[in-house]
């Protein structure tokens, strides 16, 4: 058996793009446009293959999606933790779980779906600003 998949319901296309592909990595495999439905599928992968993210926007669709604590969240594995997570701060995205241990963090997504930073390999030493900060919001 192989994990092919996992969807995520996004309401503004390009926002979620910008965030999985621009801020964290994923590269853009493919996408099909569905009219007779009025729905775009878009499948990203991490630069180095496995499993795919499949970002289902439906076009007609302006109400937020609701997220059930049901669906816990997407883990990512990153080569250096703090740099990711600075990346990401420096572009407007809340730490919401700071990597005070080298080892894991937690953002979300535009559509408000947690998701898991993970250092690749062994844990980062302990380091600043990150010890010091405080967790924020939900993950």
């Amino acid at each position: 058996m192989k994990l092919l998949h996992s969807m995520i319901r996004v309401l503004d296309l390009d926002a979620s793009l910008h965030f999985y592909c621009d801020l964290l990595g994923m590269i853009e495999h493919s996408r099909r446009e569905y009219p007779n439905g009025r729905f775009t599928l878009v499948f990203l992968r991490a630069p180095d293959g496995g499993s795919e993210v499949e970002l289902t926007h439906n076009w007609d669709e302006t109400s937020a999606y609701s997220t059930g604590r049901n669906f816990g969240h997407l883990a990512f594995s990153v080569e250096n933790i703090y740099a990711t997570c600075q990346h990401l701060m420096d572009n407007g995205v809340a730490i919401l779980r700071p990597p005070r241990d080298g080892h894991m963090a937690f953002v979300k997504c535009p559509d408000q779906i947690s998701i898991e930073i993970l250092q690749a390999g062994d844990d980062l030493p302990p380091a600043e600003p990150w010890t010091s900060m405080q967790n924020q919001g939900s993950w």
